[in-house]
């Protein structure tokens, strides 16, 4: 790996006069005539550089952007920092479930993702994030759940960067990918003209081993067994008809399909493909994702930037490992993300691109 960062100490833009009277009023006849043609030429000129001046740059903007798919619009929000076109953009894509493009999901909401939208904008940077197929304002582009395939959400992300990489006010397309995103940014990006990469506590393992790191951690006795053991037939490709109703949420037959889309991509194996400027972003206290994976991910990687942020949990906001700090960073939406990250991205951005 290139370099490893640990921010907490974050690394931190005359005319004269004549002296006799006589002829005094032919020699102020001659004056007010030239005096005329110098204001005239004047004029000419001011309004020969007024029309070559350009217009002011604008001052920040937000707007709403569409992606049009054959099965439906995708919806997102553009934000423009001040200045002139074109700008760097960077597009974030949201982490699993119905995770919107603000970071939320039904009951919880933290603003994640805004937040890092926001901050990225103040540093200069034009920032898009969209809701996935199936979420939010793009519900209506969604197949069933049961149809419903991780490809697709890679072909909508490499067709986001297409649309970016397209419109003449930007130069250059970032994927921010956040969480399951990051193994979605990875796979879109490439497969797409992405001029740079960004994994944001992303999976650095295959995923099947990370659901059962996450089996091993939150369940137990029965429950536990009967987890590891769904794992194991979706990771060989096989569907389980009978799941308990404690496992229903994350293991029921409707998912099943998705999930064995998705169990077949190794994280490291992808980004190790890559070719484009690659950061490997992890806080220290994310108790869904690990500093060892961001560490696999490096190591698979070994020109990108690693930046380890201390206390900083899965959705970007500073917390302890305890349950009430998490539960406070995960609900509180007023709570600001860790301004280290912002700068860190923004930085290194700033030089490779």
């Amino acid at each position: 790996m290139r370099k490893c960062k640990l921010h907490g100490c974050a690394r931190r833009w005359v005319r004269g006069w004549f002296p006799r009277v006589v002829g005094a009023a032919l020699a102020f006849a001659a004056v007010a005539c030239d005096d005329a043609g110098v204001a005239a030429d004047s004029a000419d000129a001011s309004e020969s550089r007024g029309s070559e001046e350009p217009a002011p740059c604008p001052g920040a903007s937000s707007s709403e952007i569409v992606l049009a798919t054959p099965t439906g619009d995708l919806a997102g929000s553009l934000l423009f920092p001040a200045g002139c076109a074109p700008f760097e953009v960077v597009l974030i894509h949201a982490g699993s479930g119905p995770t919107d493009r603000d970071g939320n999901s039904p009951g919880i909401r933290n603003d994640s993702l805004r937040l890092l939208a926001e901050g990225l904008a103040d540093r200069g940077l034009a920032v898009v994030r969209f809701d996935k197929r199936g979420v939010a304002d793009s519900a209506d582009a969604a197949p069933s759940e049961r149809d419903l395939r991780f490809d697709m959400y890679v072909d909508d992300a490499a067709a986001w960067v297409e649309l970016l990489a397209e419109d003449e006010r930007f130069r250059g397309v970032t994927f921010a990918g956040h969480s399951e995103g990051s193994l979605i940014g990875m796979l879109a990006a490439g497969r797409s003209s992405a001029a740079a990469f960004v994994s944001i506590a992303g999976m650095g393992r295959p995923p099947a081993e990370l659901l059962r790191e996450q089996a091993e951690k939150f369940l137990s006795g029965p429950l536990r067994a009967e987890a590891l053991a769904i794992i194991a037939s979706l990771e060989a490709g096989q569907e389980v008809a009978e799941v308990s109703p404690e496992l229903y949420a994350l293991y029921r037959p409707s998912v099943q399909p998705y999930l064995i889309s998705l169990l077949r991509h190794d994280p490291a194996a992808v980004i190790a493909t890559l070719t484009m400027p690659i950061a490997i972003v992890q806080g220290t206290t994310d108790i869904q994702v690990s500093v060892v994976d961001a560490q696999l991910l490096a190591m698979a990687a070994p020109e990108a930037e690693l930046m380890i942020f201390e206390g900083m949990n899965h959705v970007l906001k500073a917390a302890r490992l305890d349950e009430l700090s998490q539960w406070e960073a995960y609900t509180n939406p007023s709570l600001p993300v860790v301004p280290a990250l912002i700068d860190g991205v923004a930085d290194w951005l700033g030089e490779v691109r």
